[in-house]
């Protein structure tokens, strides 16, 4: 297997701000050769980055975009998630921020560990498919949490985080996101993000929860072309939600992370069903006519919303079926 391309931090900092620069520019800026800023270039295009050479000038971002920075997602978290939180980094790039959490010790009882990352080289999502999301096109988080036992419900923890990330992009302004049974963010019938819980304990013991989250910001065409072409649904980002305004992604980053840990110390105490209700009224699919894939099994019928458990209600033909595990359409799709 080809070594994956490295990207150079200090390249990706002089572009991203905007702007053209010149070869002679970021070499000096870089102490290397004008040849290795060529290859630099090159490395950045193959992780997804729109990079535009203006004849006689140098390079540029052909879209902008804001670096992530822990300080200042730091200043902007909510008091209740900041007071919870163990550990905190913000990565450049690594290989899955969800491997890197599940890998490490799991943060104290009641406190948070937060891994973001501005680039995956081996993102995951659900059903083992892979995460696309270029350099600075999205929001990449994993979340820790230890559950010293297990709470009520602990299956339908990655609903529950759904709910706390889309009242997080609601207190933003994105009040078009809804939820996809089981673990997407949309807005119409575009898919504008995805959870992945995973955990490491015992059934009745300690648990090692990891949650991730993927958001997207400002998606390249290419990135969508990629998309469309594995045959994945529509996407969508914030900035085709803001009419073209391209978000903070720092903004953006703390929102959610406050989300997602307020999210797990209220879930710890009272399970799924403080939110339950709240999914409800976020449930894109309530009452609509879908199909849902489960390994090789295809079951189609009208959805009515989930159980106390978190499973999918599905009625078809006078019947009440409970889905547990799958992926569901809209038949009309």
């Amino acid at each position: 297997m080809a070594p994956r391309p490295v990207m150079n931090d200090g390249l990706v900092a002089l572009l991203a701000g905007g702007g053209v620069r010149s070869g002679e520019a970021l070499a000096r800026a870089l102490g290397i050769s004008r040849a290795a800023v060529w290859k630099q270039i090159a490395t950045l295009r193959k992780l997804g980055v729109e990079i535009e050479a203006v004849a006689g000038q140098g390079y540029r971002l052909a879209r902008p975009f804001e670096l992530l920075d822990a300080g200042v997602i730091a200043t902007l978290l909510s008091d209740a998630a900041s007071a919870r939180i163990a550990s905190f980094e913000v990565l450049r790039s690594v290989d899955s921020t969800n491997a890197r959490l599940l890998a490490a010790p799991p943060p104290p009882e009641g406190c948070a560990a937060v891994c973001i990352a501005e680039y995956q080289t081996a993102g995951r999502g659900r059903r083992g498919r892979s995460w696309v999301a270029p350099l600075g096109a999205g929001i990449c988080m994993s979340v820790a949490w230890r559950f010293t036992s297990p709470p009520p419900q602990l299956g339908a923890l990655g609903l529950a985080m759904g709910v706390g990330a889309a009242r997080a992009l609601h207190s933003l302004g994105y009040g078009l996101v809804q939820l996809k049974w089981p673990n997407d963010l949309v807005a119409g019938d575009a898919k504008l993000g995805g959870i992945l819980s995973e955990m490491q304990g015992e059934m009745d013991g300690p648990a090692h929860v990891v949650v991730g989250i993927g958001v997207n910001v400002d998606l390249p065409k290419a990135a969508r072309e990629s998309i469309a072409a594995a045959g994945n649904p529509r996407v969508t980002d914030l900035r085709e939600l803001s009419d073209g305004a391209v978000p903070a992604r720092n903004d953006v980053a703390a929102s959610l992370a406050s989300g997602l840990i307020e999210t797990l110390a209220r879930f710890e105490v009272a399970g799924f069903a403080t939110f339950r209700a709240a999914w409800s009224t976020l449930d894109v699919l309530a009452g609509e006519d879908v199909v849902v894939h489960s390994g090789e099994r295809m079951q189609e019928g009208r959805a009515c919303g989930v159980d106390q458990d978190g499973a999918l209600m599905l009625e078809h033909e006078g019947r009440m079926q409970r889905i547990v595990a799958g992926e569901a359409t809209l038949r009309r799709a």
